[in-house]
């Protein structure tokens, strides 16, 4: 049996994987704690649940809009001007299952075969191989200084006649930095004269923590909606915590959004209208939530650092948003996928690979779950790693000794 050659070049989620890994343990009896998740543990807001089961009770659960029903374009509408400062209208605005399809929409409705994204590490997993299912070449730029932050000059050496986009993502993941205001500019000015899409994937944008806000690519354009080359890329399911909602959307020029609504109609038809007015209710309701995650998020990132700086050898940039860090864990071992592996089996801790980011050595760490699971998953990754730590731990109520150092 043959298969696509493009089909068998796409890389496995690892994320995906390690949580079948997890579930597979767990089942077994294994005390897993699961540091690679990346979803916050709330439930969702009332208003999502009582605007999902107001639609569902109706029993009218039919075909909708392929670009999203009209009253969620109009919460997104609203939104986009409170947030972006940007007016934006409804042939503007394209409704997907998830911030994910939405990038995969853009990059299959601007991209020929060959044409390059830039894509700057560390980076969020899916990038490359969304950028490869579209017959697109990925560009990778790695912050020449060891950083997580990139130089506009590194950008600029790598762009070609083939260049297309390039995808920013602010907060990141998996870093947690957040793009400075003067490489922003600089990247908007550069990409609009040159006619380079920049693909601004804001799902994390409300995360952030310290009093800091960062700027929306918007604010460094002179170019109208139509004429803008910034797609800004949004959706609910880390803003609120529903993520098996699977409802993003993306903010581009009208006639993108016709090309990406032909594409969306002949691959999912339309988004499920149900799921559209919960998110439609997130949008609409009290946005307290929001505040209340950010600030869980916020006490969970502390702990994680004042962990984190206790385990010798440890190097990590603080988050300025996001559930994530990214430490460097080069001191122990530079194969971060064998790593992950090895904390797994041995400490039954879920963690993500560097390499799978562009940044090998590194681990992605989550702290979207419990203080407990951030203070007993760090607890096992010292055992299993640091000489000086104690011999000796119970994971779960089964006594563990360290026989490989």
């Amino acid at each position: 049996m043959t298969y696509s050659t493009l089909a068998m070049s796409i890389a496995e989620s690892p994320t995906l994987r390690l949580n079948e890994e997890a579930r597979l343990l767990r089942e077994r009896g294994a005390a897993v704690i699961h540091l690679g998740i990346g979803e916050p543990k709330n439930r969702a807001p009332l208003s999502a649940i009582l605007s999902a089961a107001s639609k569902l009770n109706t029993g009218d659960i039919k075909y909708s809009p392929t670009d999203g029903i009209p009253s969620l374009k109009k919460a997104i509408i609203r939104y986009t001007e409170e947030n972006y400062d940007r007016l934006v209208a409804p042939e503007n605005v394209i409704v997907s299952a998830g911030a994910k399809q939405s990038i995969f929409n853009i990059l299959y409705s601007i991209l020929n075969p060959q044409d390059e994204v830039i894509i700057l590490a560390p980076y969020w997993v899916s990038y490359p191989e969304i950028v490869k299912m579209c017959y697109g070449v990925p560009i990778v730029v790695r912050p020449e200084d060891g950083s997580f932050h990139p130089r506009f000059e590194e950008i600029e050496r790598v762009v070609t006649s083939s260049t297309k986009a390039i995808i920013l993502n602010s907060p990141n993941n998996p870093s947690g930095i957040i793009f400075s205001d003067e490489f922003l500019a600089k990247i908007v000015d550069f990409c609009e004269r040159k006619g380079i899409y920049i693909i601004a994937d804001d799902i994390y944008h409300k995360l952030v923590f310290d009093g800091k806000h960062p700027t929306p690519a918007y604010k460094f354009s002179t170019k109208d909606s139509e004429n803008t080359k910034i797609i800004a890329v949004n959706g609910v399911a880390k803003l609120y915590g529903m993520t098996g909602f699977r409802i993003g959307w993306a903010i581009a020029p009208r006639k993108l959004v016709q090309v990406m609504t032909n594409v969306q109609s002949q691959v999912t038809t339309c988004v499920s209208p149900f799921l559209q007015d919960a998110a439609e209710g997130a949008l609409t309701g009290l946005q307290s939530i929001v505040d209340q995650l950010r600030l869980t998020m916020q006490n969970n990132r502390d702990v994680m650092m004042q962990e984190l700086h206790a385990f010798t050898g440890i190097k990590c940039v603080k988050p300025q948003g996001t559930f994530y860090c990214l430490p460097d864990f080069r001191a122990y071992k530079q194969d971060s996928v064998a790593l992950s592996d090895f904390l797994l089996k041995r400490a039954y801790v879920v963690t993500v690979p560097g390499k799978e980011f562009g940044m090998e050595g590194h681990l992605r760490l989550s702290y979207a779950g419990s203080i407990k699971d951030v203070t007993d998953g760090i607890a096992r990754i010292k055992w299993a790693l640091d000489p000086n730590s104690p011999n000796e731990i119970y994971i779960g109520d089964k006594k563990m000794i360290r026989d490989w150092l």
